[in-house]
Parts: C-alpha cells; structure tokens; sequence
C-alpha cells in the first residue's frame, strides 16, 4: 500500500474475498480490513493486525495532512465549545432517604464526581473520583453507579478500553476504598437486594451480548456468583433495573419488535424470577409497579403508538390486562413513571412532546404546557416513590436546558437549575422554527430549524442537516450549546425527523425498516431540498451528519443524492449492512434482524439490504466532500465498516470529494472519553463542515 502525502491518498490493496448466498454472488475486495481476530482486539488493541493498523494510521495521515490547516480553527473552536461549559457543574440532588444524592465536575475536570450531602444540609461527600480513577487510562467511561439501600456502600463500574466492557466495583462510604470484590466484562448495570449484602448483573458472553444475568454475593469472587437467568435466544439482549417502587429487580428482554419482563422479589433475592407475561411476537411492553398491581405500556392489541394497562400482581399476564390509558392513533406514549399517588405518561404527537400526570385516586389528569415551537422534554425520575415531586427537564434549540420540580397535587413547579453557558448565550438572538418537508410518497416530515436573528434568508446560507432514523429513536429539538459555533458563523442547524424514528409515533418508525427503510433516506433528502425551496440554503451549501446508524442514512444519502450536498460527515457509520447482517457472531446482529432483515434466511431481506447498502450501491459518479469517523475498539460499528466504506469509495468514485477517514485508535462508539476530548473531536466534525463550504479559513479569521 502506499503511504499518504497531501496529493496521494492511501491506497488500500484489492483482495477479492466472493461469497454466493440466495444464488447471488456477492465480491468484496476489503474483506481483509476486517481483522480476524477482533473479538480479542476489543480486549486488547494492541494485538490488531500490522498490515491493517498500518492502512488505518495511513488514513489518519492522510486527513490529517488535508485538514491540518484548519488546526488553528479546531482550537478556536475547542476553545469556544469548552467556553460554554460551566466546569465546576453539579446535578440537582436527588433525595433518597437521609441523603441527597448528586453528580459534579471539578473546574478542568474530564470526568464526573459522585457525591452526596445530608439531605437537610451539610458537607458534601464524594465517593467516588472520576479524574483520579481515569489518570492511569487512555480511555474511561463510567457505566452504572448505584449506592446500596443501607447508603453504606456503592457499586460503581467503568470501561477502561472504549469497547464497552464494563467490570463493576463496590467502594465503602466509610473508609473511600473499594472492597476487594471485583466482577468483570459486564453491561455496567447493577440491582442491589433489599439486605444490600448481594447485586444482580448482566455478563456479556463472548460474542460480546448482555444474555445472562447472575447474582454476586458481596465478599465472594465472580466464579462463586450464581446463575439467575440466561436468555437462550442469540437474538434478544437481556438488561436490568429497579421497578418503580424498588421492590422488584426487572429482567428486560427482547429485540426491536418483541420483549419479555420477569421480576426478582428483592427482599426475597433467592426466589427465582417471576415471568410477568410470555412473549408474543410483535408485542413489547414494559412494567412499573405500585402496591398489588403493575402499570404496563404496550403496543399489544394493535395498538401502535402505545397505551397503558393495568394488571394484577398476583396474575399479569395477558389475560389479565385491562386498559387504562386507552390507544390513541398518533399520540405515541413514550415513557411511563410511576408514583405512589400519581401516574406520569411522557406522550409525543408530531413531533413535539407532552407531559399527562393523572391522579390515581380521582382519576383527573392534566398536562404541564409549554409554548414554544419546538422544544424537548425529559422526565428525570428519582429514588423516591412516595412523593408528589416530578422531576423534568426542558429546552429548545434557542432555550438552555432548564431543572424543575413539579408538586402533582399542587400543580405548581420551582426552577432548580438553569444550565449556565460562561461565555454568555442570549436566547433572543436566536430563532427556532419548524418546517414540514414532503417526501416522495407525500408524507410530511417535520424539520427543526435553529438560526441566528439576523440570519437573511437568501439561499445563500450554509446549512448543516443532522439526521438519524432507525431504531424508532426521535431526535428532540433540544439545546445544544456546541452547534452556536457553526451558527454564530452563518450556518443555519437543521435537524430532520425522519421516519424511522419514532418523532410523529411509533408507525413513523415502522414505515422507516426493513422493506421501507428507503423513506428514511428519500424523507432526509427531501428535507434538504425544502430548505433549499424556502432559501434557507441551496445546493451545494448543505453538510449532511449523522452517526451509526445517522451515519448508514448519510452513507445511502451520498449515493442516492449527492448532489444536494457541500460536504458529509459519518460518525461510527453503519455503512457495511449486508455484510454485518450475514454475520451472525458480530455482537449486534441476531438482535438487529428485526429492524433490518434476517439476510442469511431470507432471499428478500438479503435483496432488500443490498439494494441499499451504502457499501454495496457505490457508483462511478462525483461525490461530495465526506469525512467517516470511526473507532478501533466500537462493538457496535466496528471499525472496518468506515474504513472499507473509504477503500472502496475513493476507488469507485469518478469525482468530487475527498474522501476522508479517522480512526480513533483508542476508543470505540462513542469517541474520545472525557467531556472536554470529546470537544476535540466536535471540533473536527465543524472545521469540516466549514471547510467544505468554503469558509474554514474566513472561520479562522
């Protein structure tokens, strides 16, 4: 291969690699990047294969020598973004019994503080040090942290590779030490029993999926623990969690169509688990539960966007169920939060989300209103049961986030916190606003736009347009503090809610996979060409960006309408979906079967997939700008999907580009660990955007 200069790119050598499934013949010349070993790579990084390291740090040259110019402006940018972050931050408590439990950042401080105060006042006590614990790593991520029912002690776990394995830990109050109890390559989650003497866990198998869950008695080593549960399906991923009135330790199951809860009487942690109600294909449901009964949100009965029922304790199952909050067809109910007195629906109707609390002795429910025209809200739970105070979050894409603590019975709120921006953010110098786009097929999708006043809508603008669409996750028009860098320099954000995910209801996603998964992409381009007809933008001055599975619809996007965009930025893109989907020993593909197809199976789905993976659909034609940020230890989206996306791109395509990629050679997923390494990598993303509109060196300026 041959190394990178500004002019010469790495050229990554073809090494045909053909398979035949369904009677079709399928030739991949990039097999090789994937490297054989990469269960063990994920542990550890240092065993990757040299011929494939060395391409990966050929490609890292190579975007370095034709971005290392916007240096200056990546730290300018750096320096704003970090400008904006109040350093010494804190959560508001969160009371629990005699303490109020909290979260902090010291001034210059990467990583969080776990701390707690006596709940009526006093000192603050940290448990456990963020930085301290990350200064011997290269990479650290917290997972769960969750102190014990006695508040004596405090399990806690960390992933210390970026490949998401996560070993759990338990640290004394008292002495600040950790006991010598140490339980390894879990989910990160932890259910403490009522006796605080044993937790409950997820362990990852070797395929890297959260199937089994066992129980570690405190004092005693992980081959001691005991075997609770252990999912026989490969393609259903098993994760715990408290119930609502900490009773119960739920065992959640299921894939992306079908789930299955069993519950563990934590003052009785030796009983086996209990099955509430046995699975059903297409049904999902999930549980919370007060007193005698269990409160469950369902799609069972057909009813697509959700709706709520109630069920005996002593006999849950289906049979059994009876509606409470009846299905209404486009009021998607997201979330439910139980309370001792009250019941909390988080609903969403296109694309704007509502807050219901309803009484459960009367009856009466009533909404928390707002009044803007796009905004995000998030009910933020708590460790009390036996309360009338929710707490919730709220912003828009002009509007900080904003901390309240709302009485259900009183009906009156209190502002706890206002998230603080130190360089200054004046929310009137900024317009958010919506448009609908119509699609191919005439469905209307809703676009959120975020602008400074005295933006001129010209058509003249850059734009960028963020997107995502799987999974039936919504992308909320909340604030966030880093895109002012591109906007206060003329960019107008645009984030499009696409089918796919779930923004105006559950069958906006399901008309976003499988055999429809090509709206997502047509609803994505047709939400750049609306903001080209209301002169928002025009084409050639829109940067596309997306991760994961964002980064799939910016893959398909530049195949299907490249010409609408200035520059594309893919982060951890699943871009290889046939070939990831036909492998059944990857860690997430039994489970995805659902949401995309089962391609090993199945003729159709695989001719489906491969009628639009961006992998496989490359063309001899110009392409834009495009920027594929990957991970070396990324479980999810591993790193040879960018990185076989770029060979084999720069070698089909006829025109345009560049075409760039970075790995991140010590870090997975979700990029660089630590709130302010990751600015660095942000920083990337908008010096790309910038330079390929042309503006990186005005930017500098």
């Amino acid at each position: 291969m041959t190394q990178s200069t500004k002019t010469s790119p790495p050229v990554a050598p073809r090494r045909p690699h053909s398979f035949t499934t369904h009677g079709i013949t399928v030739t991949d010349d990039y097999a090789w990047i994937k490297d054989p070993k990469w269960q063990e790579v994920l542990r550890d990084p240092s065993i990757l294969d040299p011929d494939i390291r060395s391409y990966l740090e050929a490609e890292n040259g190579y975007t370095e020598s034709l971005l290392g110019h916007t240096d200056g402006l990546q730290r300018r940018l750096v320096k704003e973004m970090r400008g904006r972050i109040k350093e010494d931050d804190s959560s508001v408590p969160s009371p629990d019994g005699p303490f109020a439990y909290f979260r902090k950042f010291r001034e210059g401080g990467q990583h969080e503080l776990f701390a707690r105060t006596p709940r009526n006042g006093g000192e603050a006590q940290v448990v456990l040090d963020g930085d301290a614990l990350a200064k011997d790593h290269k990479y650290f991520k917290f997972g769960g942290s969750r102190h014990s029912n006695d508040h004596k002690l405090h399990a806690w776990s960390a992933d210390t590779k970026g490949s998401e394995y996560f070993s759990i830990r338990v640290r004394d109050w008292a002495t600040g030490g950790d006991l010598d109890d140490l339980v390894e390559e879990t989910d990160g989650g932890v259910v403490w029993a009522a006796d605080s003497k044993s937790f409950f866990y997820v362990k990852l198998d070797d395929n890297h999926r959260p199937m089994q869950v066992w129980r570690h008695r405190l004092g005693t080593k992980q081959a001691d623990d005991i075997l609770i549960y252990e999912e026989q399906d490969s393609g259903w991923f098993t994760h715990l969690h408290e119930s609502a009135s900490g009773r119960f330790c739920v065992i959640a199951g299921g894939d992306h169509e079908t789930s299955e809860q069993r519950l563990i009487d934590l003052a009785n942690p030796d009983a086996p688990p209990r099955l509430v109600a046995a699975r059903e294909e297409g049904v999902q449901y999930s549980i919370a539960d007060r007193g005698d009964e269990l409160f469950i949100l369902t799609n069972a009965d057909d009813a697509i966007d959700f709706k709520v029922v109630t069920a005996p304790l002593s006999s849950p199952e289906r049979a059994n169920w009876r509606d409470l909050t009846p299905y209404r067809e486009g009021v998607y109910v997201l979330d439910v939060e139980l309370y001792a007195g009250h019941m909390v629906r988080l609903e969403r109707a296109n694309a704007l989300p509502a807050i219901i609390i309803r009484d459960l002795k009367s009856g009466e429910e009533h909404a928390i209103a707002f009044d803007e025209a796009a905004y995000s809200l998030d009910t933020m739970g708590g460790y009390e049961f036996d309360t009338t105070n929710l707490r919730f979050a709220y912003s828009s894409m002009t509007t900080p986030s904003e901390v309240y603590d709302y009485d259900m019975a009183t009906r009156t709120r209190v502002l706890r916190k206002r998230q603080e921006i130190p360089s200054g953010h004046n929310p009137a110098d900024y317009v958010t606003t919506r448009i609908m786009a119509t699609s191919h097929d005439g469905a209307l999708v809703p676009v959120s736009i975020l602008h400074r006043r005295d933006f001129v809508r010209d058509g003249k603008a850059p734009l960028l347009l963020y997107g995502y669409g799987s999974y039936g996750m919504a992308m909320p028009a909340s604030f966030a503090a880093n895109r002012l860098s591109l906007v206060d320099r003329g960019f107008v954000y645009a984030i499009a809610h696409i089918r796919g995910g779930a923004d105006k209801g559950w069958g906006w996603y399901l008309d976003g996979k499988r055999e429809k998964k090509t709206n997502t992409f047509d609803d994505f381009a047709a939400a750049g060409r609306a903001l080209c007809d209301a002169k928002y933008t025009s084409e050639k001055r829109i940067v596309g960006h997306g991760g994961s599975a964002g980064g799939m619809l910016m893959g398909a996007v530049a195949n299907r309408a490249g010409e609408l965009f200035a520059g594309i930025v893919a982060e951890v893109p699943f871009v290889d979906v046939l070939n990831t989907m036909l492998d059944d020993t990857l860690p997430l593909t039994p489970p995805e079967w659902p949401e995309w197809g089962n391609p090993i199976e199945s003729e159709k789905d695989f001719r489906t997939i491969l009628s639009y993976s961006p992998y496989d659909n490359l063309a001899a034609k110009d392409y834009p700008a495009i920027l594929a940020m990957g991970g070396l230890t990324d479980p999810r989206v591993t790193y040879w999907e960018p990185a076989k996306w770029i060979a084999r791109l720069r070698a089909t395509m006829r025109g345009g580009g560049p075409v760039l990629l970075r790995t991140n050679m010590g870090a997975g997923h979700g990029g660089a660990s630590g709130r302010f390494n990751r600015l660095d990598e942000v920083a990337i993303v908008y010096a790309f955007a910038l330079w390929a509109v042309g503006m990186a060196d005005k930017a500098e300026a």
